[in-house]
């Protein structure tokens, strides 16, 4: 039983990044994954989501919408019970947080 929670998370935990993967920054042409604006995805018990993110700079004009759109996007994956978003600006995001795939997209290596 323990070991099939463990996969359904998994498989949950994928699904969660896949969605991710389809939100962007309004600024900058890549998603927030990659950006690595999202610090932490848990699977908390009955499904519900933690999410914890952060925005490339506390004054982003995004900091209104990313986080509702996060919880509403991940509140249509199939499985999931809730979502709670927290934003937080600990550690700052910096380019070094971003994937090697988001850094040339966006000319940065």
């Amino acid at each position: 039983m323990q070991q099939q929670q463990i996969m359904n998370n998994e498989v949950l935990k994928q699904k969660i990044i896949d969605c991710l993967q389809t939100i962007y920054d309004p600024e900058i042409p890549v998603n927030i994954y990659a950006l690595g604006l999202i610090y932490e995805i848990e699977i908390l018990p009955v499904n519900n989501v933690q999410i914890v993110m952060t925005l490339t700079a506390p004054g982003c004009p995004a900091a209104q919408s990313l986080p509702i759109e996060v919880d509403q996007k991940l509140k249509q994956i199939e499985g999931v019970n809730d979502v709670h978003v927290a934003v937080t600006w600990m550690p700052p995001w910096d380019k070094s947080r971003m994937t090697e795939e988001a850094q040339l997209e966006l000319g940065m290596m």
